[in-house]
């Protein structure tokens, strides 16, 4: 007995977004930790998955590469677009340390912070609330970097007036020899930024579901509230918000390079990414599982070592 042949008839049986194929998550996640590396068809030449032993190795390793990609843009007299997460958020301080003891100067950089949490019509909290990510990136990165950092005209945080223009921003930096690179985290539900699995019931195929570079006012699922309580709210569900202003695959599907990070995990042996991460490696390309679509671009996603499992039963 498991959980799928229990589903028919139980209170989860309308849970889940009507597209997910639950058998097929059930084998991405049935695989020993050792084939986490065994290349898919499906990903680009140029993707790998970097394992690290810990919290310090991954926000080190996640740092690197992206202070790497600054300099390395830099060096070659390049403009770069950075589509910002807040979270995971461990590597920002080793940009900082990295970008410092390289003396880089980030002028060279448009950042753009690529969801905000907002009520139904996309109105964003407070840059100064405590829990609003423009807060959480001025404390962890644009205000460490000194004299060093990202001009503030250069910023932009997802809100209902600037949210809407970044695909019109980032298409001129392009056209202008930009680069664009998304750091990004993936979600319990499969997420990438805010970009819901469920929203693919709204589009006739994937060329429609690939087009929107944004969405305000984005419906959370459920879930997607319950991880956020437990690892930004400290486990107090009323204060996260039911909706958020997100970018769209319109935008994290045209990068040139992507960086990526799945850190959910607990002491005692708990977490809540080991499904994300091998359902995002293993699924192939489907809109309802956004973050299948990440290894089909050049760029690396780090993880947590304990993640890759064995993903089995164990009471703890």
């Amino acid at each position: 007995m498991n959980f799928i042949s229990t589903l028919k008839g139980s209170n989860m049986e309308h849970f889940f977004p009507r597209g997910w194929d639950l058998e097929k998550i059930d084998r991405c996640c049935s695989h020993q930790p050792g084939e986490v590396f065994d290349r898919q068809n499906h990903w680009h030449a140029g993707f790998a998955p970097v394992i690290c032993d810990d919290d310090t190795v991954f926000g080190v390793m996640m740092g690197h590469e992206i202070a790497l990609t600054i300099k390395q843009a830099r060096d070659a007299g390049k403009k770069l677009a950075m589509i910002w997460p807040v979270g995971p958020m461990g590597m920002y301080r080793w940009v900082v340390y990295y970008l410092k003891e390289w003396d880089v100067s980030c002028d060279h950089v448009y950042g753009f912070n690529m969801d905000e949490w907002s009520d139904a019509e996309g109105t964003t909290l407070n840059p100064s609330d405590r829990g609003s990510f423009q807060n959480a990136m001025e404390t962890a990165f644009y205000g460490p970097l000194g004299n060093l950092t990202i001009p503030e005209k250069q910023r932009n945080f997802a809100t209902k007036n600037n949210l809407p223009s970044y695909g019109e921003k980032i298409e001129k930096l392009r056209a202008g020899g930009a680069m664009l690179v998304t750091v990004f985290g993936i979600g319990r539900v499969f997420h990438i930024a805010f970009w819901e699995p469920h929203f693919a019931e709204e589009f006739p195929g994937v060329e429609e579901w690939k087009k929107p570079t944004h969405r305000l006012g984005a419906k959370l699922h459920p879930l997607t509230i319950e991880q956020n309580a437990l690892h930004s709210f400290k486990s107090r569900t009323t204060l996260v918000p039911c909706y958020a202003n997100t970018i769209g695959p319109g935008l994290f599907l045209k990068s040139d390079k992507i960086i990526g990070g799945c850190d959910g995990s607990y002491n005692r042996g708990m977490m809540w990414s080991g499904m994300s991460l091998w359902v995002a490696l293993r699924y192939g390309p489907d809109m309802w599982v956004p973050a299948s679509f990440m290894p089909t671009m050049p760029g690396k996603l780090f993880f947590f070592r304990e993640l890759a499992g064995p993903l089995e039963a164990e009471c703890n």
